[in-house]
């Protein structure tokens, strides 16, 4: 491994041990959460999957960044996707309880507050399923877009500014690895069980963890390059 590769190590492990020996540091996140919540999940799909972007620059050429690649571009455009996502969070785990409610299971609604049990486990289930098959494939386009704007405009802050060739880059998407990995496979068999544990968690702990997945989403997109 090289240099950087420990420092990023060493930056993990520390961060990891801060929460986990400094009761007041878990306090505070609590905190934060609670009274700003869209903003706090601004900060950590910036921070943690801008990172697993960077990690999958990392496995394909053996370096973090590289010229063109625009990082501050790429974490701005996961801040605004991460206050979309939190806001799907509690629009699907409000809703899909209630529609299964409608259609006879009235049990999934107060599923999710009571201690866990194989009708939270489906409960969950149901809202990951939900939420993956609609909002997923919307936000992973709009990603991919972004994505190829920024490496058009080389990575630039004030190219990522600039208007995005919609029509053009929706039209040369490649497609072909769009539907047959990233939707295909990535939805059915990481991103709904991925999102089954999310919704079984604390909901201060969900977005948090379902940031910390952008690390799994750096290796996706590593893999979807290869594909």
């Amino acid at each position: 491994m090289k240099r950087s590769d420990w420092i990023v190590i060493l930056v993990v492990l520390f961060i990891l041990a801060a929460f986990l020996w400094v009761p007041e540091l878990a306090s505070a996140y609590e905190n934060l959460n609670l009274k700003h919540g869209l903003w706090m999940s601004f900060a950590k799909f910036t921070l943690l999957s801008t990172f697993g972007e960077c990690l999958a620059l990392r496995i394909k050429t053996g370096k973090y960044n590289r010229k063109g690649f625009g990082i501050l571009p790429r974490a701005i455009v996961w801040g605004f996707l991460g206050i979309t996502i939190k806001m799907a969070f509690v629009i699907y785990a409000a809703g899909t309880p209630q529609l299964l409610m409608y259609l006879g299971w009235p049990e999934a609604v107060s599923a999710l507050t009571e201690p866990f049990s194989i009708t939270a486990l489906l409960t969950a289930f149901s809202i990951s399923v939900a939420m993956n098959l609609t909002y997923a494939p919307v936000m992973m386009t709009i990603h991919k877009i972004t994505d190829t704007h920024i490496l058009e405009n080389e990575g630039t802050l004030r190219g990522l500014f600039k208007p995005i060739a919609l029509q053009r880059i929706f039209a040369n998407l490649d497609w072909k690895t769009q539907w047959n990995f990233v939707f295909k496979k990535t939805i059915p068999f990481f991103w709904i069980p991925a999102h089954t544990i999310t919704f079984l968690l604390p909901v201060d702990y969900q977005v948090l963890f379902a940031a910390s997945l952008g690390i799994a989403l750096g290796l996706i997109l590593s893999l979807a390059a290869q594909q």
